[in-house]
């Protein structure tokens, strides 16, 4: 459900002009439409006039992405460091401190800028298409380029682009829980109704951002994008899920903020109290908040998971909704279906047979005429039985259909031979077995069915047992051309449909390659219980345990979430009933669920993660977070090695926050309390945290070894919190180390201290980098380009700093030869001792996980 108050908004939105109380011909006259649909001239001149009205030009996006950089209450302090150093008249600073503030802000904009593009390409291209009527003609356009006046073609499985007033339906069903919160599909027809008429019982309207369910039908556009009855209540408002992903950094960053801000003002007060100047007092606090914080890690997070979009997009998988990456990364079991993804979902007739097994004519013109004839959501069944080559004297003529439906899970179709007319239904076996009350014979005889029902019965599953799919089809002699489900009944049963569709090649080695990266795999399936085991075990599955649809029903709540456990196959189950596997299986994993139908968007809405495919029926693909180019279970496995892999490499900026940058920014407030001067300019603290962040903006590309991404990612705050103690203290007793080594051994004082500090500082949180990536010895792992140039490039500009021309204005001073080295080796002295704590910390954790 998008709305929980859905009614209540619509009731407060902006009451729509009540279109539904008046006949089509008023809106093809008003529209400039007609049963042809608009000429190409008009929907051109409708089209460029939306475009106008909507049209924002791109410098004025860029200028409000720029402007969005400087809203974070990091960038607000340090904007008012700007003003009050301006305030004081002290130019150097304010120059040094706008400087920083606007290369910070640049290299945000132009980052997430790029991972805007990205996410816009990747859009453009799973954009909703629609059919429409031109002049005529069928064509298919994007859903975005309807207009008023369109004739829209819908079928099962569309999603409604835009609010419309039936012209024709036929068992048309509509899925209104978008917008009403009812999730019983409405039956649509074109009868005008009530102006009076409440919004679920304008029955001749279809909505935008609604999906039709069964049937097919035509309607004629009427209002578009913001005046739709969707557009009149804020969407997203209800449509913002916060993934774990989300959450976990949520806490982390409140987290660090309190800890900053306590600390930030502590120091501020204490220094006042020691009558040091107000100002500088300010300044000082203002730049530890800001060297403290992590403001950089939305920018990496974004960055992260653009980055891993585009090598997705390369494997063939688009990402939809961003974040869902490191929802990806987390996840412990996949649910698939099993056409298309275990199987290879091209449909193989085998043979069309009568009841005991032969091979019949009779019934294969009966099955070619009711696939020919169907007009709702093309199938791969009906394409195939298309292909099967029949004989006829004349071609019969369609009077009627009766779509199929997940409920019915049959399809029927009218057809008038000129000598007769006949109601053919196929369909599932069970469904279309309980309709027949009499069967033909081979010699075509009709015999009553209660004497054959157990042979017919028999031949079915021995059809399973050899991993044939078998559908039933029935027939029957009627008098008028109006038909509805009610026909369906006193059925003549006179054969069978006999299918393969084989298992694809390589499917075993990627259920392998999912094992290995620690996740199960379940599949759901509609076919029968027979089938469902022979494929189990074609693909490698010994002893499958498979639950069938009944069994589930019958199975009480209590007993439900380890009936599921236990299963490796759930087969002959209802769309609902998908949706009631996966919430029972989250109890105990993280689910991701792959499908392309309409009986799957219930499944893929109430998974972790909802995966579809190109092909897929627009409402599955609008429901899933990500859709695949190939529909392939080894793509999925690179996706989640995605995910891992940039979970990982967020965590890896998570640490250097908690560990070395925050150790130091302690150092250095603590130190402010016993020196007579201040540690570090503020200036020079706010330089420290610019150019130890340009290079960790590389994070998101840097190589993650194999060890993380064998496990999904998942948020430990105790983890964190222990990391931020025991490194924060390490970097703080080497920090201790720098402070008695400057201020006691070299003797050094103010301005000599101050560039002895800086640099220590910059090179401890700069090389931690390269210790804590990865859990193993830090020169057995090898790190990205990017990252290693990048840094490499930073502590060239730190030591470069203290002898350029304009250095006093950055409040440095050189430093001779045997202290620099003093200082390098301190820091050489931290990486080795940093890298063996490292290796302690982590085998300690895992230590302490295998224990649980």
């Amino acid at each position: 459900m998008i709305f929980q108050k859905a009614n209540q908004r619509l009731n407060q939105a902006k009451t729509p002009e009540p279109f539904w109380a008046k006949p089509v011909p008023y809106w093809y006259q008003t529209l400039e439409s007609s049963a042809n649909g608009l000429t190409r001239r008009i929907a051109q001149q409708k089209a460029d006039g939306i475009m106008t009205s909507r049209a924002k030009p791109a410098f004025v996006k860029d200028i409000s992405l720029f402007l969005t950089q400087f809203k974070s209450p990091l960038m607000l302090l340090l904007i008012g460091a700007v003003l009050l150093s301006a305030f004081l008249g002290d130019i150097s600073d304010t120059l040094i401190i706008l400087f920083i503030l606007l290369a910070s802000g640049l290299i945000s904009f132009f980052q997430e800028l790029n991972a805007n593009k990205v996410v816009e390409k990747l859009q453009a291209i799973i954009t909703l298409k629609s059919c429409v009527i031109r002049e005529g003609a069928e064509q298919e356009i994007l859903a975005s380029q309807i207009v008023p006046g369109d004739i829209l073609h819908i079928n099962a499985g569309d999603i409604i682009p835009a609010d419309c007033l039936l012209i024709e339906a036929n068992e048309l069903n509509v899925n209104e829980a978008s917008l009403t919160g009812e999730s019983f599909p409405v039956r649509k027809t074109p009868e005008t109704v009530s102006e009076s008429a409440a919004l679920a019982q304008r029955t001749n309207c279809l909505w935008q951002g609604t999906n039709v369910v069964s049937g097919s039908g035509k309607a004629i556009i009427i209002h578009t994008g913001k005046d739709t009855v969707f557009g009149t209540v804020i969407k997203s408002a209800a449509n913002v899920v916060e993934t774990s992903f989300e959450s976990g950094l949520k806490k982390f960053g409140f987290l660090l903020m309190r800890i900053t801000l306590v600390l930030s003002v502590f120091i501020l007060i204490v220094n006042l109290i020691n009558h040091k100047s107000l100002i500088d007092s300010a300044l000082f606090s203002l730049a530890l908040a800001v060297g403290m914080a992590p403001e950089l890690l939305p920018a990496v997070t974004t960055i992260a998971m653009s980055a891993g979009a585009k090598r997705l997009l390369n494997k063939k998988v688009i990402v939809k909704k961003l974040n869902s990456i490191q929802n990806l990364g987390e996840i412990t079991l996949l649910c698939t279906d099993k056409t298309g993804t275990i199987t290879e979902g091209v449909i193989e007739i085998e043979d069309i047979v009568d009841p005991q097994g032969n091979t019949s004519d009779f019934v294969k013109n009966l099955s070619y005429w009711n696939a020919f004839f169907e007009t709702g959501y093309s199938n791969p069944i009906d394409e195939a039985l298309k292909q099967k080559p029949v004989t006829y004297d004349t071609v019969p003529q369609r009077i009627g259909e009766i779509p199929y439906d997940f409920t019915r899970k049959k399809l029927s179709i009218a057809i008038d031979t000129g000598k007769e007319k006949l109601l053919i239904s196929k369909g599932a076996f069970a469904q279309c077995l309980e309709i027949c009350t009499t069967v033909r014979m081979p010699d075509g005889s009709i015999e009553d069915i209660s004497g054959h029902r157990q042979q017919i019965e028999a031949s079915f599953e021995q059809f399973g047992n050899k991993g044939i799919r078998a559908i039933a089809v029935c027939y029957k002699p009627i008098s008028g051309h109006d038909i509805s489900k009610a026909d369906e009944a006193a059925m003549i049963f006179c054969g069978f449909i006999l299918m393969k569709d084989p298992v694809k090649q390589g499917v075993s080695g990627a259920i392998h390659e999912l094992q290995q990266l620690n996740i199960d795999l379940k599949i759901i399936t509609g076919d029968n219980k027979v089938i469902a085991r022979s494929v189990a075990q074609e693909i490698g599955i010994e002893n499958p345990i498979v639950v069938t649809g009944q069994e589930l029903l019958q199975t009480d709540t209590a007993l439900l979430a380890e009936k599921v456990k236990q299963a490796h196959i759930f087969s002959e189950v209802e769309p609902q009933q998908k949706e009631q596997i996966i919430q029972a299986l989250r109890n105990t994993h993280s689910v991701a669920y792959m499908g392309d139908g309409i009986n799957d968007v219930s499944a893929i809405n109430a998974a972790d993660v909802g995966i579809s495919v190109d092909n897929a029926t627009d409402v599955a693909r609008e429901a899933a977070d990500f859709i695949l180019l190939e529909k392939n279970l080894s793509v999925i496995a690179d996706g989640i090695r995605e995910g891992r892999k940039t979970f990982a490499n967020t965590l890896k900026y998570i640490y250097i926050s908690t560990g070395s940058t925050f150790g130091n920014m302690c150092s250095v407030a603590f130190a402010s309390l016993l020196l007579p001067f201040l540690p570090m300019l503020p200036k020079q603290i706010l330089l420290t945290n610019f150019l130890t962040d340009f290079p960790f903006l590389a994070i998101p590309s840097d190589n993650v070894d194999d060890e993380q991404t064998a496990l999904p990612g998942k948020w430990d705050m105790k983890l964190i919190k222990n990391y931020m103690l025991v490194f924060g203290i390490h970097s703080s007793v080497f920090d201790l180390i720098t402070f008695c080594t400057l201020l006691f051994y070299l003797r050094l004082r103010e301005v000599r201290f101050q560039t002895g500090w800086f640099i220590e500082s910059i090179f401890t949180e700069l090389l931690i980098f390269f210790i804590i990536r990865t859990r193993h010895k830090f020169f057995k792992s090898k790190p990205s380009a990017g990252i290693t140039l990048l840094s490499f490039a930073a502590l060239i500009m730190t030591i470069a700093l203290p002898y350029v021309p304009f250095t006093k204005e950055l409040g440095f001073a050189p430093l001779s030869y045997t202290q620099l080295m003093l200082i390098l080796l301190i820091v050489a002295t931290y990486v080795i001792t940093a890298d063996i704590l490292k290796v302690w910390f982590f085998r300690k954790h895992r230590i302490a996980l295998s224990e649980k």
